[in-house]
Order: C-alpha cells, then sequence, then structure tokens
C-alpha cells in the first residue's frame, strides 16, 4: 500500500529528499505522499525511506490505497520506464 503522512508531522523536511519517486510534496499544512507515485521504495530499497527517517514516526499505512508487492512492482516498472 502507499504511505501517507499525519497529522503529527512537523514539518522537518527530512522525509522529501529521501523519496526517490519523488512522491513528497509540502501540501496545505504538511507534507503529503502522491499514491500514484508512492511504491513504499519497492525497487529502490528494501525499506521505505521516508519512514526510516522520520524523527516523529508519522508515517504509517494508507489504508485507502493497499496494494500488493506485485502492485508495487508494476507502478516502479511504470514509473521508472523510459
Amino acid at each position: 500500500m502507499a504511505l501517507r503522512i499525519t497529522e503529527e508531522c512537523i514539518n522537518c523536511d527530512v522525509c522529501e529528499p529521501e523519496c526517490p519517486n519523488e512522491a513528497i510534496s509540502m501540501g496545505e499544512e504538511i507534507y503529503i505522499i502522491d499514491p500514484e507515485r508512492c511504491t513504499e521504495c519497492v525497487g529502490h530499497f528494501d525499506t521505505p525511506q521516508c519512514v526510516e527517517v522520520c524523527p516523529v514516526d508519522c508515517i504509517p499505512g494508507d489504508s485507502e490505497h493497499e496494494e500488493s508487492e506485485e502492485e508495487l512492482w508494476a507502478k516502479y516498472r511504470r514509473l521508472t520506464a523510459g
């Protein structure tokens, strides 16, 4: 599944540059994750890098965008094609 950033976000700016898919951007008040671009770092890293660097642990899975490992790999291939 894609990840999401909760309201506990402190806007520390460490997650955005870590995302290999450029799925993280600044929203109106906190950072947001584009579920169309988030692969949980599948294809790039063994673990989601935003989760690894988040100092307040505010990046859980997004139950509204559940995806299997195969779907995440397909999204990775689509995002990195060409």
